[in-house]
């Protein structure tokens, strides 16, 4: 392999903007090497199991309304990943969106979600992934999404960079607004669904299209490698966010929400640097940040 090669990466997308460069892994610091190992082999342990259990028989239960869906392989493979972690670091605390939740003796926190992206994974359509994120006090550290179906693992540090199966990757370079390609999602609440799409009917005709994959990791990730130019979406919860944002922003998206905060649950937002503020704008024209999308 060439230089140019392990030192860049090009997204499918034929405008996907050349990776900067990232610090060689020996010059992260030793315990940002230690957990990005460590949430890569857990992650790529669970995209196991969901590959091997994608074809089966579902089981089905309903969480916060009828269309917000768990199945058993959600749960298995959020067992499989907090057993993996206990073993590895069983000094964290860990919390999982099918409700692991533990108490640990330091100030870091593994945040996970096993299947991001369940309904596809039930209807087996292209669009989940495992997202695993470590956060301190400041925040996360490092995160990691992986997608089985593409091999694709997504992971960053603070302050490390971003990459794609080892290889550095950037966001978009997109200064035309009228030339953005923005990712959102739907909440799982029929009503604020409603006011979600009222919010995309408005903002449509001032873009290039709109692009749903049905996982927030996923829509995370295209943003950090320019296979999207921003991304838009309340009702994220800290396991739909924690991993992909930390990998957004190191690979130069800025994110955060639409009123100068960080992304959280009220509205999780991202774009290129250069279409940040004029899209922000005209999505609060079209008052997202009202609950929606």
């Amino acid at each position: 392999m060439s230089g140019s090669a392990r030192e860049f990466d090009l997204c499918e997308r034929g405008s996907c903007t050349i990776g900067r460069m990232t610090p060689a892994p020996s010059a992260l610091p030793a315990l940002h090497r230690e957990l990005l190992d460590v949430a890569s082999l857990v992650a790529r342990s669970a995209g196991t199991l969901l590959l091997d259990r994608l074809a089966g028989a579902r089981t089905t239960t309903a969480k916060s309304s009828p269309t917000d869906m768990v199945t058993e392989v959600d749960q298995a493979a959020e067992q499989l990943i907090v057993g993996l972690l206990r073993r590895r670091r069983p000094a964290d605390s860990v919390l999982g969106e099918e409700g692991a939740s533990v108490t640990g003796t330091n100030d870091l926190r593994w945040v996970i979600d096993p299947i991001d992206g369940t309904t596809n994974y039930l209807y087996r359509s292209a669009g989940f992934a495992v997202s695993i994120a470590v956060e301190d006090a400041a925040g996360s550290v490092v995160g990691v999404v992986f997608d089985p179906q593409r091999d694709e693992l997504f992971a960053a540090s603070r302050g490390g960079g971003a990459t794609r199966n080892g290889a550095p990757i950037v966001c978009s370079r997109t200064s035309d607004l009228a030339q953005t390609l923005l990712a959102t999602g739907f909440s799982y609440d029929a009503e604020r669904r409603r006011r979600q799409a009222q919010v995309v009917a408005a903002v449509i005709g001032s873009i290039r299209d709109i692009r749903r994959s049905g996982s927030a990791a996923v829509d995370w990730c295209s943003l950090a490698c320019g296979r999207v130019d921003a991304l838009v979406e309340s009702g994220q919860q800290v396991w739909d966010y924690a991993a992909g944002a930390l990998i957004a922003a190191e690979a130069g998206a800025i994110v955060g929400d639409l009123r100068g905060g960080p992304p959280s649950p009220e509205m999780a937002y991202g774009a290129a640097p250069a279409i940040f503020s004029p899209l922000a704008d005209l999505l609060r024209s079209a008052n997202a940040g009202a609950g929606a999308p």
